[in-house]
């Protein structure tokens, strides 16, 4: 029988793995895929993340294998910035920065920190019922009991379907590609986040090693038709940008519709717990959704520092961070509102400006701060 499982080897499963080494508990990580290996699109890690993984000793390497990012900035079709966040005031307080990173090699980085032994693939979740303890039964057959089971296993989660019987996904009405490309950006973006507002569509881009960009371009989807390329909706963007698209091979693009999860009353119940997108998965409007769920594992490790009853922690860890959660989902959600606004947009660009730099900063530091 296992100690503890944990369901799901994402970034919040695996950054769980991680923190549960460094307090020597007995633990398998289970996840669907049948290898790690390097698919899926670039992601930042902003500062609150970094600074778990300082404390986890693994913030070097994945600075070295992602790009540093120093700045976010929202502009205009023109490429003409409307709103700017420094972060190295930030950095020099909380001796971290941003990273951009294909989220594969950070994958990778904290898999081969855990120990490939600890990691069960090809262990796609069927059922998991209570009995005395938990029994998990996986799609290949496997049968495994579990004292402690962990939820980290994304916004369809069947630990939380079928534990909790609760958790309504909410579609936004927008759709967003991903792509990855071999580009050589202009040099001032070398260190710089960018996303463009325009009218029912926004673009964002960032390098995220040597010649490798990460982009992703969302819209409205009511407003634009399916028959319509990438290249069709964005033909008022900086010619870079659409250059940028074209380069980019087919299959290094994904699309999704973009979603969130409805806040479900409680995370917990008897020796299990949900952590990230399972617990609350927020749309991607502000970068922290795998943050989060890297926050939720540090949360859980500095209490368990301090108490080893699971459901006493467990009942802790949501008090702790409900409120900061809540303020992401729903923020994030209003931020996608008004960055895809299809009218009074010169307006929304006019205030973005207006907005003094210290709330950018108050804002930037509410979000980075870890709770504990």
């Amino acid at each position: 029988m296992n100690m503890i499982s944990i369901i799901g080897a994402g970034i919040g499963g695996l950054t769980l793995g991680n923190i549960l080494k460094q307090h020597q508990y007995d633990f398998t990580l289970y996840d669907s895929a049948t290898e790690i290996k390097p698919v899926g699109a670039g992601i930042m890690m902003a500062v609150n993340a970094m600074q778990v993984f300082d404390h986890l000793g693994l913030k070097e390497k994945i600075e070295n294998a992602g790009n540093k990012i120093h700045r976010i900035t929202i502009a205009n079709e023109s490429l003409q910035p409307i709103s700017k966040t420094e972060i190295l005031e930030l950095e020099k307080k909380y001796n971290c920065c941003n990273v951009a990173i294909h989220r594969a090699e950070l994958q990778k980085i904290l898999a081969q920190n855990i120990g490939y032994e600890h990691i069960e693939l090809n262990h796609s979740l069927r059922k998991i019922e209570k009995k005395h303890d938990y029994l998990l039964s996986f799609e290949n057959g496997i049968q495994k009991e579990s004292k402690i089971v962990f939820g980290a296993d994304g916004i369809k989660s069947q630990v939380r379907n079928q534990i909790f019987n609760t958790g309504i996904i909410r579609n936004t009405g927008q759709k967003c590609w991903r792509g990855l490309v071999k580009f050589d950006l202009p040099e001032k973006y070398d260190q710089e986040a960018i996303e463009i507002w325009g009218k029912g569509k926004r673009f964002g881009f960032v390098k995220i090693s040597g010649h490798t960009v990460y982009w992703y371009a969302c819209i409205n989807e009511k407003s634009f038709g399916s028959n319509l390329t990438l290249t069709d909706i964005f033909h008022d963007y900086e010619p870079f940008i659409l250059n940028l698209i074209e380069s980019t091979p087919k299959e290094n693009i994904v699309c999704h519709a973009v979603t969130d999860l409805t806040p479900i009353p409680k995370w917990h119940t008897d020796h299990l717990c949900l952590i990230g997108d399972a617990a609350h998965a927020t749309t991607p409007n502000m970068g922290q959704g795998a943050c989060q769920a890297v926050e939720d594992a540090y949360i859980l490790g500095k209490l368990l520092e301090k108490n080893h009853d699971f459901n006493t922690v467990f009942e802790k860890f949501q008090k702790i961070r409900r409120k900061k959660v809540d303020y992401i989902v729903n923020t994030s959600r209003t931020i996608g509102k008004v960055s895809q606004w299809e009218r009074g947009n010169e307006l929304r660009n006019i205030l973005m400006e207006m907005i003094p730099e210290a709330i950018n900063q108050k804002i930037a530091h509410k979000i980075i701060e870890l709770e504990m």
